[in-house]
């Protein structure tokens, strides 16, 4: 197939959760895409691709399975396998790969990485200390006072940071991590903006935000998050031009400076402070759970889009169509999540549901039944012409389906329903 033509791709989803499930779902709407497989995939991917066993961080593996399936397009969906190098060994197979390679994966896989890109090209970002002792970390702490944030150095599934005006919070935090980054704390909303990248083009998403703690109005432990919503109505205008020119393209173009190119998708979270923008973190894939309402909303067919920047031939692309109206995600996750999640737990009544139901932790038992495998277990996605209307129907759907002792935040996208987030003056 030549570079840049999206005509009976074949493509294989690397992963095994929400995240992959949305993708399947949004590469089987593309006519372009005749052949689907997800490795290893999960029971929400069966029904509309070919599921497959694998070891999803043997780069080997992938690469020959993807041979196997001549496929033409391989998309790496979770952050181990990409930091792992997943996507080297199937470019070294000959095999189009949507994801970075193992050197530009490290935006994610070290904080202090992540930071020496920021800080070489010019990207606005939090002020930060990298730590390897408790010394180290308790002379950073009080460097920049509370609310104290910690941040593991390696990854950590979304929950490798501590927000906290608990200073011995903060210490115990980092005692339990080999390297840290403590960080300046950021005021105002936070924000999630995805890109489609081939190297040099880079094309943002539309902007999202996600609800990382596990209780409403932002109480309990930090988790990999319990919901998202888009479009951002909130957020000022040029919020997208903004955030291309002062930080997706400039952290692109450095990584291009240095020999290794970024194809992939990069993702910015962001926080809309008094001071401007600035760069909470950086990770190199989708994120979860605003892939489930984004790609919900995206009306560019994906399978042609991922191929193009996969063969670098992003720049020859239309700009990128939406579904107009509000998509809202919100997640039901298993009794006892974050910290010790309850599995094994019969799930029913998803045949009632009349919304797009996105699997994350679940799994076929013994007897054929869907039960629960992982602290989120799906993510339900309400999709109307506004924000309200949008929610009421995620709650709505979400409200028929029974998992003994699970449970979901009741205000996702609340706030922003209400007309009650706000962003400081100065943006």
């Amino acid at each position: 197939m030549a570079v840049g033509e999206a005509a009976d791709l074949t493509v294989l989803v690397v992963g095994n959760g929400a995240r992959e499930h949305a993708l399947a779902l949004a590469l089987s709407r593309d006519p372009a895409v005749t052949a689907l497989h997800v490795a290893p995939g999960n029971p929400g991917t069966e029904p509309i691709a070919t599921n497959h066993p694998v070891d999803q961080n043997d780069g080997p593996a992938v690469a020959a399975l993807a041979t196997e399936l001549a496929a033409d397009l391989v998309v790496v969906g979770p952050e181990a396998p990409l930091v792992a190098g997943v996507a080297d060994a199937v470019r070294a197979a000959g095999i189009a790969c949507f994801g970075p390679g193992i050197e530009a994966a490290r935006l994610e896989g070290s904080k202090a990485f992540a930071k020496e890109i920021m800080t070489a090209a010019g990207v606005p970002t939090a002020e930060a200390v990298a730590c390897t002792d408790a010394e180290q970390v308790r002379r950073a702490l009080e460097r920049f006072g509370a609310p104290y944030v910690v941040k593991d150095d390696g990854l950590a599934a979304g929950k490798g940071v501590i927000v906290t005006d608990d200073l011995q919070a903060a210490i115990d935090h980092a005692a339990h991590c080999d390297r840290v980054i403590v960080e300046e704390f950021l005021d105002g909303p936070e924000v999630s903006l995805f890109a489609i990248c081939d190297g040099t083009e880079v094309r943002p998403l539309q902007p999202a935000q996600d609800f990382k703690r596990a209780g409403d109005d932002d109480a309990g432990p930090n988790t990999g998050g319990m919901g998202a919503y888009t479009p951002l109505t909130w957020a000022p205008d040029d919020l997208v031009p903004t955030v291309l020119k002062t930080v997706l393209q400039p952290t692109v173009d450095e990584l291009a400076r240095r020999g290794t190119p970024f194809n992939g998708l990069l993702y910015a979270g962001l926080a809309l402070t008094r001071n401007g923008v600035r760069v909470v973190e950086f990770n190199v894939r989708f994120g979860d759970p605003e892939t489930q309402p984004l790609l919900t909303k995206l009306d560019t067919p994906l399978g042609t889009l991922l191929y193009a920047a996969a063969t670098g031939a992003l720049a020859d692309q239309p700009p990128l169509a939406w579904k107009p109206g509000a998509a809202v995600g919100v997640v039901l996750a298993s009794e006892g999540y974050p910290e010790k999640p309850i599995t094994g737990k019969q799930i029913v009544g998803l045949d009632q549901v009349a919304v797009p139901v996105i699997h994350a932790g679940t799994a076929l038992d013994a007897d054929g039944r869907l039960v629960s495998s992982g602290g989120r277990v799906l993510t339900v996605v309400g999709m109307a012409d506004d924000l309200t209307a949008a929610r009421d129907q995620a709650y709505t759907e979400i409200a028929k389906i029974k998992l003994d002792g699970s449970f979901y935040r009741t205000d996702i996208a609340r706030s922003a329903a209400d007309g009650r987030v706000a962003t400081p003056s100065s943006l």
